[in-house]
């Protein structure tokens, strides 16, 4: 190591006394030391400075935390349903074809679309009228004096009755009052007052009629059993089949969820429950140049009564999904599907999102999977604990 001494006297030092000499020597001594102290000291705390800061004993950096910022869902408690969905159809309800009871040139038919209510002319032919009345016996004779009694009787004395014609209890016989009852009617509605209903003047039905293709027109000559119009109810009803292998979803009485073709759902109820029926299916295409062939299936065809006609009312004809109930879950935890993390090939996992922001990822047994849901179960998981989702 290269030394520099720095001296402290002049160029004169040397024509001094032998003491003085002596004391500058003394003086250079005490110095160089000073300063040599002061060189190694200097070097110490810079070397300690070093080491302190960047040397391999220096302390590790504390490490900071990143909180997860992704999506999230929460796992809850409650009951988990299962479905089986099947393809229904929604149309309205008891379609079949109105025909005449009488002959006659028609001057009169409904319109397409038409709703036909109690005491609404169906079809005329100038002379004879055909009224719209609601009743669940259909019309098979004529009203008149000297009939045998019978229920037909006595839901049209109810009918009448209804319209302020008849004043007493209905019953199942013919009288005078009925005749009466009869002839206040018809000059209400500007008939000859004959005090009888010839066969087919009212046709009994439960409720309204909506008209769907009108099949005659005015100026045809019409007979007995000449087709007028197709009707329906004006109720809509769900019409599906259910596999034999899932009968046991087809029970009177069951609550369904109906997916409609703008995706929203309403609910409805399962009303009726027919016999198996033999259904044709195609396979692998259809038609003879694509080579696809028809099988037939047995199936069980359901009806569904719908909860809320309001919601529907947009729709005449169209396909649905429906959402037979399966399976049920009570009280159980579950997480949408997407929170699912296989750990292993053997063990699926959720990953948890602490309160400070951390996640950890935790073993699960899953269960039931309904709605997007999936049952799961563990040690480390409990009702309201956060967990990671795909991001949307």
């Amino acid at each position: 190591m290269n030394t520099t001494t720095i001296s402290t006297q002049g160029d004169d030092a040397s024509t001094g006394s032998e003491a003085e000499l002596g004391g500058a020597r003394r003086t250079r001594r005490r110095t160089f030391l000073t300063l040599g102290t002061v060189a190694v000291l200097a070097a110490g705390a810079g070397a300690g400075t070093f080491a302190t800061k960047t040397g391999p004993f220096a302390p590790e950096p504390t490490p900071t935390a990143t909180a997860f910022t992704g999506a999230t869902d929460t796992i809850t408690r409650g009951d988990l349903k299962g479905e089986t969905s099947v393809t229904g159809t929604l149309r309205y309800a008891d379609p079949h074809k109105l025909k005449s009871s009488f002959d006659g040139v028609l001057v009169q038919v409904p319109s397409s679309g038409t709703v036909l209510t109690h005491g609404d002319v169906i079809y005329s032919t100038g002379s004879e009228y055909a009224y719209l009345m609601h009743g669940a016996i259909p019309a098979w004779r004529s009203f008149e004096a000297g009939m045998e009694n019978g229920e037909d009787i006595r839901q049209l004395e109810t009918i009448l009755r209804g319209m302020g014609y008849f004043d007493y209890e209905p019953d199942n016989r013919f009288t005078w009052y009925t005749t009466n009852a009869i002839m206040k009617w018809q000059k209400a509605v500007g008939l000859a007052q004959t005090g009888t209903i010839p066969l087919g003047r009212m046709v009994f039905v439960p409720g309204d009629l909506r008209v769907g293709t009108v099949s005659a027109r005015l100026g045809d000559q019409i007979g007995a059993g000449s087709e007028i119009c197709d009707v329906t109810s004006t109720t809509q009803v769900v019409e599906s089949n259910v596999k034999l292998s899932d009968q046991r979803l087809a029970v009177v009485g069951t609550a369904v969820t109906i997916t409609l073709p703008d995706a929203t759902s309403t609910t409805g109820t399962i009303s009726e429950v027919g016999t198996p029926i033999e259904k044709k299916s195609s396979e692998s295409g259809s038609g003879s140049d694509s080579g696809g062939s028809e099988t037939k299936e047995r199936v069980i065809p359901i009806t569904v009564t719908l909860d809320d006609t309001s919601a529907t009312a947009s729709f005449q004809e169209v396909s649905v999904t429906v959402a037979l109930p399966s399976e049920t879950r009570e009280d159980v935890l579950s997480v949408p599907v997407g929170a699912l993390l296989a750990l292993t090939p053997d063990q699926f996992g959720v990953e948890i999102v602490e309160s400070d922001g951390t996640t950890r990822k935790v073993p699960v047994t899953i269960g039931l999977f309904a709605g997007g849901r999936v049952e799961v179960s563990g040690d480390d998981i409990a009702e309201g604990d956060r967990v990671v989702v795909p991001q949307t």
